[in-house]
């Protein structure tokens, strides 16, 4: 029997009646939190270079994937093969140049590029955005990466919203020990002044953002 087959057993038994009560109690809801957690604890491992743990983290994230598979299959809704399968069809129709008939693309930007487009008609977006869609539960330091990403990528006109001149002179040989250190500063000054950062960093996003809208010409 396969690893992943054993866990599918396993969880499977876990959730039976006269499995684990706690397994049997849960709720695709009253396991958010420990779902972040595990994420939590796979990007520790990955920022210690701890492949031993990773492996691990890993391991306890992809019980996770198990676990939800597990109460939609109860539910007749779905089961484990049929996410694995969804989401291989999804990697290899969005890779024409790999598995289909698609030109050869040179770099990563190409292919990100391609990956947008192909998502694009896959949805049937009503309208393009300046921005791709992300998730609303993404915390607010990746929320503004990926913005300031799109910024960058798409040359998008933010106005007066932020200095590039500025954000390029702090960038120039900054180290990943500086931004740690200016990043907690920041963070403890916002403590201390009573703001919460997450929030303020996260309106600030939603500013750019409405910014960038404006700026653009009007159709």
């Amino acid at each position: 029997m396969s690893g992943i087959q054993q866990l599918l057993t396993t969880t499977a038994r876990l959730r039976a009646p006269d499995g684990c009560p706690w397994d049997r109690d849960q709720t695709h809801q009253s396991i958010c939190d420990c779902l972040v957690e595990e994420v939590a604890e796979v990007l520790q491992a990955i920022d210690r270079n701890d492949m031993p743990n990773l492996r691990e983290e890993l391991g306890d994230l992809l019980f996770h994937v198990a676990m939800h598979a597990q109460m939609a299959s109860e539910a007749g809704q779905f089961n484990f093969d049929d996410v694995a399968r969804e989401v291989n069809e999804k990697m290899v129709r969005r890779h024409p140049h790999v598995f289909g008939t698609g030109d050869k693309l040179g770099n990563a930007e190409a292919v990100v590029q391609q990956w947008e487009e192909i998502k694009l008609k896959e949805k049937g977006a009503a309208k393009p955005s300046l921005f791709k869609e992300l998730p609303p539960a993404l915390n607010s330091i990746l929320l503004a990466r990926e913005i300031w990403k799109q910024i960058q990528k798409k040359n998008i006109n933010i106005g007066t919203s932020v200095d590039r001149g500025a954000v390029a002179t702090k960038a120039n040989g900054l180290t990943e020990a500086q931004a740690g250190q200016q990043l907690f500063e920041l963070i403890a000054a916002c403590r201390d002044a009573g703001i919460d950062p997450d929030s303020a960093l996260r309106r600030f996003v939603d500013g750019v953002k409405v910014a960038a809208e404006s700026q653009q010409p009007k159709k």
